[in-house]
């Protein structure tokens, strides 16, 4: 079994809309591209801060700039129009766990993909946005308060999928990450990882950024694996080119971490499934 969970049926440009993106031919396209990469569960997991109903949840400048699609309307096409699974990703906005949590339970979903993208209104992944975090804080901070947020977000139990784990090393050396053993950033989030039921994301998204490493890092996914967190794989893809990337060299790596199983999902319930 291969999956293909953490899917975006549009590129991140505000202008890519859901009227030419959110359409069966797209739908198709990208079900072809599974196909032909040998992927049997595909699912789509759409950025919430793209639907207005997260501005009920949180008013950041960044969401209110985006979000414009009805969830509704999403949900709607992706079980009516599809044979996709129906996802979603998730942020984590500490404060504002109770707002998200009603968003997503008022919903069917067949999983929720839960990523750290901001701390507090800073992001880690906008470089030269207004909310770039990187403009003048230390690494070391950043890496603590991102695997602490990170652990947040597991204990949350709002997420069935960890996205991209150690999102932070995006910028490689364009943002390198302190010096030293990273664990003891890893271990910051373990506790929430530990007590959670979610499963951890390994991701090629990261071989296509700067960081040319597959998120999490080894010894990050090792600390999870020895916690009993499953393995769910995605790609992150925004286009169908993007989907199933590089998956011989995640599937090899996985073995070689001792990795069997994947994580499947339906209707927010977890199965195994051999990986292969």
């Amino acid at each position: 079994m291969l999956t293909d969970y953490h899917v975006h049926l549009r590129p991140d440009e505000e202008q890519a809309t859901a009227s030419d993106y959110f359409t069966a031919a797209n739908a198709e396209r990208y079900r072809e591209a599974a196909s032909e990469r040998g992927i049997q569960e595909l699912g789509v997991s759409e950025h919430v801060h793209r639907f207005v109903q997260a501005l009920d949840v949180w008013t950041h400048p960044f969401w209110r700039q985006n979000a414009h699609d009805d969830i509704d309307a999403y949900c709607a096409f992706v079980r009516e129009e599809t044979d996709l699974r129906l996802g979603i990703e998730a942020d984590f906005v500490g404060g504002h766990e109770d707002r998200m949590a009603n968003l997503l339970d008022a919903r069917e979903w067949d999983y929720v993909v839960g990523s750290v993208h901001f701390l507090r209104e800073q992001a880690v992944d906008m470089r030269g946005s207004p909310w770039d975090i990187w403009r003048s804080t230390d690494p070391e901070q950043v890496w603590r308060r991102y695997f602490e947020t990170l652990g947040e977000a597991a204990r949350t139990g709002m997420f069935d999928i960890l996205a991209h784990p150690d999102l932070v090393k995006v910028w490689g050396p364009g943002a390198p990450p302190p010096a030293g053993d990273l664990r003891r950033f890893y271990e910051l989030a373990m506790d929430g990882i530990a007590e959670s039921d979610v499963a951890i994301e390994v991701s090629t998204a990261g071989l296509r950024k700067p960081a040319e490493e597959i998120y999490p890092a080894a010894g990050f996914l090792e600390m999870c694996l020895e916690a009993g967190r499953p393995v769910a794989l995605s790609s992150d893809a925004h286009v169908p080119a993007e989907l199933g990337h590089e998956y011989e060299r995640a599937v090899s790596w996985l073995g070689e971490l001792g990795v069997t199983e994947l994580a499947v999902f339906e209707r927010r319930e977890r199965r195994l499934e051999a990986l292969g």
